[in-house]
């Protein structure tokens, strides 16, 4: 048998230190834990509001990121009417529809999600509960991407990433646009 080094040496009495003072399950449970906390980090709600703000500033201003968006009460198509500040889709005004009823054709869903928009005319913050209008292809008119008060998809009543057409009558599951009727003032 051949002599032992000092490494193998320093890393038995490491090893044999380490075990003594701890137990498989302990150990096993620990990395459980850190596993478990590595796998539920992407569900972890993620604040997109600076980041579509400056997106918007930065059209709206010629390209300054650091410019103010502000969201305008006259052109119902365009992205920054300020009923559209949480809208993920198409605006039905561009297709056929208004901001409240559905183009012909289509079928609007019975499920949607909400919220608060500011509207600069009257200084007011409103309820808008945004609801898809569904049985045609997607519009492809008036794209828009706005987050404002947008919620992870585990809270889907504030959640936009949700095609919401799996509520409207005779299965007509195919998105076309989203409507943004005002509820009620908000709180």
């Amino acid at each position: 048998m051949l002599g032992n080094s000092k490494f193998d040496d320093m890393f038995e009495k490491l090893s044999r230190r380490v075990a003594s003072r701890t137990s498989r399950r302990g150990a096993i449970g620990r990395i459980g834990a850190v596993l478990a906390g590595v796998a539920i980090t992407p569900l972890l709600p993620v604040d997109r509001r600076g980041r579509v703000s400056r997106a918007n500033a930065a059209e709206s201003s010629g390209g300054d990121p650091r410019a103010k968006w502000v969201p305008q009460d006259h052109d119902v198509q365009s992205c920054d009417y300020w009923r559209h500040c949480s809208i993920d889709g198409n605006i039905c005004d561009c297709s056929g529809g208004t901001l409240t009823t559905c183009p012909p054709g289509t079928k609007l869903a019975t499920t949607s999600w909400v919220a608060s928009c500011y509207n600069p005319t009257d200084g007011q913050s409103y309820l808008i509960a945004y609801r898809d209008c569904c049985g045609a292809n997607v519009s492809g008119r008036c794209p828009c991407l706005n987050t404002e008060g947008e919620l992870p998809v585990y809270r889907p009543e504030f959640a936009n990433d949700i095609i919401w057409c799996f509520g409207a009558e005779d299965d007509a599951m195919t998105y076309h646009c989203t409507i943004s009727p005002i509820i009620g003032k908000a709180s």
